[in-house]
């Protein structure tokens, strides 16, 4: 089994930075793509950006220049440092990634729970 574990988010102020941090973690072969998705109240989830191989990354107009994804291949982890946050920018954000399994026959996507960042003064 896989398992997508967010972490990082929480209450921060217009302006302000947050770093969000995912870790997958099970019987992981190999990683494809990994991203980041939100989801605001009243709102369909996302694309924030996604980062394939940790070299091609895409990100939302709405983040860039503001947000960076990076990913660390041999943690298996993905991380988001989120600047000059706005209002609009409160979500839940989810972890999303490619993977393929020790004992799979093909890429399947995994989820993680969501961590919820709000942007409030």
């Amino acid at each position: 089994q896989v398992q997508l574990v967010e972490s990082g988010g929480g209450l921060v102020q217009p302006g302000g930075s947050l770093r969000l941090s995912c870790a997958a973690s099970g019987s992981i072969f190999s990683i494809n793509r990994m991203g980041w998705y939100r989801q605001a109240p009243g709102k369909q989830r996302e694309l924030v950006a996604v980062i394939v191989s940790g070299v091609s990354t895409n990100y939302a107009d709405s983040v860039k220049g503001r947000f960076t994804i990076s990913r660390d291949n041999a943690k298996n982890t993905v991380s988001l440092q989120m600047n000059s946050l706005k209002p609009e920018d409160t979500a839940v954000y989810y972890c999303n990634a490619d993977i393929w399994t020790v004992h799979g026959v093909s890429w399947m996507e995994y989820w993680g729970k969501g961590t919820l960042v709000t942007v409030s003064s």
